[in-house]
């Protein structure tokens, strides 16, 4: 989805502005229509943000287009390719004044350009990275890069070629933004070295809303301790390490030490998505922590609130997670986080606060396992005081905080203030 300000007016020296929002999808639920006006309600109930008037939404077919199961091989460039369509479309429909992109569709920022439109982003994750082509160039078999081409040294390497070329393209493309923010300092340094515009690059963390987690005691039931993982079923998230890990901790858990529930809270997007979370369920079975390990699906926000404010701990194993809201919910709710060792959790998240530990960042099954024991043989005092200091650290990420930099970062595109 991306959104296009029609209309701009006001003085340059007021904070408040009138604007003219529209949305361009290919694929938008009835309840968004803007005729029917439940978008409204939809905003404050889903977001908590309350529109003044609901924006209009130029509709786009052809969705077929960007979808990954369009392209089994050559994803990455298929799905650019059938943007930049799906982008022409949107524009010859209707040419905004400035056209924002948060899907991370680079490949569209020419055309937008083209189109007399200022472009604006927000990258949540590049579309490729140095990682994933150090992985490729190594025949590191992982989610995104499949076994077979992996144990072959000839198809690593065309692999390699095509990364470093699409690499290549993305940085063009990438470098016609007129201002591109970042959601955290992992993906601004990746960002940096593929478009090579540092002065129009700006890194604003993403809102994270905690208010509602921030009021939960931090004091909480330790019989039996609970490890809550949020995270949507996919294959990056890394669910398997979760499970082996935990499996690890139970074998090694001193018997005066009450034995740990595993609460694994999730989304199913399609059939794919069922199919991982039934490998799941066997996989604990094989591992023999069926009876310890629940399994949530597609919970409400209230009933999340509620497993987070039960748990002692949250564990999270994505490898370059680009940022990790997951994890700052935990830090708010007084869960102390178990993070992986990389990006956005290790450089912006999970640091000292006041000197004090926030959490725990862990690679192998055996660091978290090592983790997950630290915390349940913790003193309540000790617990209570890093999960007192992880809570101060998770208001840096606050809905506040992003807005306030948000608007700074988009003022001087708005009222044409030259860099």
């Amino acid at each position: 989805m991306a959104a296009a300000v029609s209309e701009f007016s006001g003085a340059p020296s007021k904070q408040s502005k009138k604007c003219r929002l529209i949305l361009t999808a290919s694929s938008i639920p009835a309840i968004m229509m803007p005729h029917l006006n439940p978008s409204l309600v939809r905003a404050l109930d889903r977001f908590g943000v309350e529109l003044l008037n609901p924006p209009k939404v130029v509709h786009l077919d052809k969705r077929k287009w960007i979808e990954e199961t369009m392209y089994p091989r050559f994803t990455m460039i298929g799905q650019s390719f059938g943007s930049v369509y799906l982008s022409w479309k949107a524009l010859c429909k209707f040419t905004p004044l400035y056209y924002l992109d948060t899907s991370g569709y680079a490949f569209t920022y020419p055309i937008a350009r083209m189109f007399g439109c200022k472009v604006i982003c927000y990258t949540h994750y590049p579309t490729i990275s140095l990682d994933m082509l150090s992985r490729v160039h190594a025949q590191n078999s992982m989610y995104n890069n499949d076994a077979f081409i992996a144990k072959s040294v000839l198809l690593s390497w065309c692999k390699v070629i095509y990364y470093m070329i699409f690499s290549w393209m993305y940085g063009i493309v990438g470098s016609c933004a007129h201002l591109a923010m970042v959601n955290s300092s992992w993906t601004q340094s990746h960002i940096e070295k593929l478009w090579r515009i540092p002065a129009r690059i700006k890194r604003i963390y993403p809102p994270c809303d905690t208010s509602g987690l921030q009021v939960l005691p931090l004091e909480r039931s330790m019989q039996p301790p609970k490890i809550i993982s949020v995270a949507q079923f996919r294959p990056e998230k890394a669910h398997p390490l979760q499970l082996e890990a935990f499996a690890v901790a139970l074998k090694n858990l001193d018997a005066d030490l009450p034995r740990p529930k595993l609460q694994v809270v999730g989304s199913c997007r399609n059939d794919a998505d069922e199919k991982r979370l039934q490998h799941l369920r066997d996989l604990a079975s094989e591992l023999k922590v069926d009876d310890d390990v629940e399994f949530h699906k597609n919970v409400s926000y209230s009933e999340l609130v509620k497993l987070l404010g039960g748990a002692a701990a949250g564990i999270h194993s994505m490898v370059d997670e680009h940022f990790g809201i997951s994890v700052v919910e935990y830090m708010a709710s007084g869960a102390i986080p178990i993070a992986h060792n990389s990006a956005g959790p290790k450089m912006d998240i999970v640091l000292p606060e006041g000197g004090k530990q926030t959490g725990f960042l862990a690679q192998s099954v055996q660091e978290y396992a090592d983790a997950i024991l630290k915390i349940i043989r913790m003193p309540e005092p000790e617990r209570l005081e890093m999960a007192a200091a992880a809570r101060i650290r998770a208001v840096r990420f606050s809905e506040q905080r992003f807005s306030e930099d948000f608007k700074a970062a988009i003022q001087p595109i708005l009222f044409h203030i030259s860099r």
